[in-house]
């Protein structure tokens, strides 16, 4: 292990799970005194897109619902299983996720719905020879090979209408023009789900949304042995020296309340910068008003990477990701519910209770809608008599089938709406319409890391010759790892802390279900 002094120091760069768990992983694994680390966040809540808020009167809002997985996540059960309950100090938060997924599990009954109001044979991919040929072609070829081409390019149409795709894109909210080379990376990263895509029977879920249960006590775990957090502070750029072959930030510089400032880093430092982020700029919508789509990118963590990317040629590309927020946007939705008709309805439909049903997708919906009923309650803050649901669209453009908006113009209120009617509850829309609030989300950003891209396009965690800084988020380079799960941002924490400060301690290797027989064998029977 590096040699650290008890004035060594951290600064991370962002509040997001990555920065949180690099925190983690310097405490417990470098051994860095935790008052010697200071977490530098724009916003005046940590967690990044692990997000849960609201109340019942204005109504609760998540902009998104991050599914973990059991085989996958190797690196995020590693961290919780670190971090206490906030209600269980002898529970950790890896036991009450595990604990609460085996008492609710998810079989989702109604996964894909049809323009009828017809519950599909979800278990029936749709696949030809030619979809299945397609397929292994795109997994045969090497990355370098695939470079910035997009999905589109190896699929003939056939493909995109069927049942796989349907379920497989709204799973992990892919386009047709997204990164085929991150389509690859999931075949091969989350092929164990194939044979379970149309029941969601792999997912793990929190027993809270997961700010609630994974942020806040990651949070109070850090603050009770003296991490500083720095809230409204917006760190801007990095002076770096050369130095034996190697380079090193010497400070860091920041904006709090409109006024410039600086951290010097001594020898003994560390910076950890979070580039990029997937929830820049949200913006919220009302019953009555859709949200603003947010082009001018007046979030700092795009900024920052793009001074930084001027400094150095492997320090990324941040414009192959922010450069496009109409092939990168979409909006969420959060619907609080003050009567459980909806619901009621919905598990009568479904055949699901709260919580083991995933997501419900309206296939053949022109904004390509997907709800999920979590267990309730799903916010901490959520009374009893009061009932939370979410969902989100991928086709933004396009006017729905029953509202004469496009989703992006559509209010919270013509968002329920459309929902309602494509479920078919025309009966009880009064009463739906009169006891839900609804809050859209619209993201500019959320899908920017399925970017087409080349390799060069993302940095290494520790870029060549770092001595003393790393790069965080879903905009690093890992080998064979898929962007857009908490996983990703978690072992590149892992990896950037090992790597940096030499700690001897393994990082669990990438789960590959290919190399299982067993799980290579349902996945052969599943995709035949």
């Amino acid at each position: 292990m590096t040699t650290t002094t008890a004035d060594t120091r951290a600064y991370l760069a962002g509040g997001g799970i990555a920065s949180l768990a690099a925190a983690v992983f310097l405490i417990r694994d470098a051994g860095l005194h935790a008052e010697n680390i200071r977490i530098l966040e724009e916003l005046p809540l940590a967690g990044g897109a692990l997000d849960g808020s609201g109340d019942p009167e204005r109504g609760f809002v998540a902009r998104g619902g991050r599914m973990l997985e059991e085989e996958a996540y190797v690196c995020l059960w590693n961290l919780l299983e670190t971090v206490p309950t906030l209600t269980d100090p002898d529970k950790t938060v890896k036991d009450e996720v595990w604990e609460f997924s085996r008492q609710w599990p998810s079989h989702s009954g109604a996964r894909l719905i049809d323009r009828d109001h017809t519950i599909l044979d979800a278990a029936d991919l749709g696949l030809s020879v030619r979809d299945r040929a397609e397929l292994v072609r795109l997994l045969a070829l090497p990355e370098h090979a695939i470079g910035a081409r997009r999905i589109d390019e190896f699929f003939s149409p056939h493909f995109f209408a069927t049942n796989f795709w349907a379920m497989w894109r709204t799973t992990f909210a892919f386009q047709n023009w997204h990164s085929a080379i991150e389509l690859k990376r999931y075949m091969l990263r989350f092929s164990q789900e194939l044979p379970r895509i149309h029941t969601l029977a792999g997912v793990r879920r929190t027993r809270l949304n997961q700010y609630d249960s994974i942020v806040r006590p990651v949070q109070q775990w850090l603050a009770e042995r003296g991490v500083v957090t720095e809230h409204g502070t917006t760190v801007t750029d990095a002076d770096f020296t050369e130095e034996a072959g190697g380079r090193r930030i010497t400070a860091l510089r920041f904006e709090r309340d409109g006024k410039p400032g600086s951290y010097a880093l001594g020898e003994n430092d560390y910076a950890f910068l979070t580039l990029g982020s997937m929830t820049a700029d949200a913006a919220y919508g009302a019953d009555d008003r859709a949200p603003e789509l947010i082009r001018d990118r007046r979030d700092g963590a795009w900024r920052l990477w793009e001074t930084l990317a001027r400094k150095a040629s492997d320090f990324g590309r941040p414009n192959t990701f922010d450069g496009n927020v109409d092939a990168n946007k979409w909006e969420s939705f959060t619907l609080t519910m003050r009567s459980p008709l909806l619901l009621h309805r919905i598990q009568d439909f479904s055949g699901n209770a709260p919580g083991t049903g995933g997501l419900m997708t309206f296939k053949d919906s022109a904004w390509l809608m997907s709800l999920v009923v979590p267990h309730q309650p799903y916010f901490a803050a959520q009374p009893e008599d009061v009932y939370t649901a979410w969902g989100y669209g991928l086709f933004l453009d396009e006017k729905g089938d029953y509202v004469d908006r496009t989703m992006a113009e559509a209010t919270g209120q013509e968002i329920l709406t459309e929902l309602v009617h494509q479920l078919g509850f025309e009966d009880a829309a009064e009463e739906i319409r009169a006891t839900t609030t609804v809050v859209p989300v619209m993201m500019p950003h959320i899908t920017s890391q399925f970017a087409p891209r080349r390799v060069e396009d993302r940095p290494l965690v520790v870029p060549r010759g770092a001595k003393n800084f790393a790069f965080l988020g879903q905009y690093t380079e890992i080998p064979e790892d898929v962007v857009f799960t908490v996983e990703y941002s978690v072992r590149g924490a892992m990896h950037g802390v090992y790597e940096l400060l030499g700690v001897d301690r393994k990082i669990p290797g990438i789960y590959h279900a290919l190399t299982d027989p067993k799980a290579a064998l349902d996945t052969l029977k599943a995709a035949l």
